[in-house]
């Protein structure tokens, strides 16, 4: 028995195993041009909520890893190498998990605020685009008026 893994171990590999994979799952989601800025916000607060969670699984991890030490003092050899192997593995898939999640955040940041800069733009677009409406639909001065004529191509 003293070769053997603690009860919570087995636990705490099948909540990490657990996570991971719904975790993957939620970033498998098909990235997809969005070009409403509340959804990119709400996207980029699951994605925030998803590494807040990844850095509270990261204690199951650590507990895993040092059992596996402490068991290969104990153990036999092929008995720590499959506990060794199978750690391994999670740690794989835990540091590509990790990786995707950084990128997927980094690049919606991005998104999030190029849309913003392009949001504004088309504001400041608009405002002066009414403006100059108004001005196009000022009446005329006069012929003979050059003072108001001169005003007006200044406008122009």
């Amino acid at each position: 028995f003293d070769s053997l893994p603690p009860a919570h171990y087995k636990e705490t590999m099948n909540t990490i195993l657990v996570w991971m994979q719904q975790s993957e799952t939620k970033l498998s989601v098909p990235q997809v041009a969005i070009a409403e800025y509340e959804i990119m916000e709400q996207r980029l607060r699951e994605l925030k909520a998803l590494q807040s969670s990844l850095q509270e699984q990261q204690k199951g991890l650590n507990y895993l890893s040092s059992t596996v030490e402490g068991l290969s003092r104990k153990a036999p050899a092929e008995v720590t190498q499959s506990y060794r192997a199978e750690v391994d593995t999670v740690l794989g898939r835990w540091k590509k998990l990790s990786a995707m999640l950084a990128e997927h955040c980094q690049k919606l940041e991005e998104r999030v605020t190029k849309l913003q800069r392009f949001q504004n733009d088309i504001k400041t677009l608009k405002k002066w685009m009414a403006e100059v409406d108004v001005f196009l639909k000022e009446e005329w001065p006069a012929l003979g008026d050059s003072e108001a004529l001169e005003k007006q191509l200044e406008q122009c």
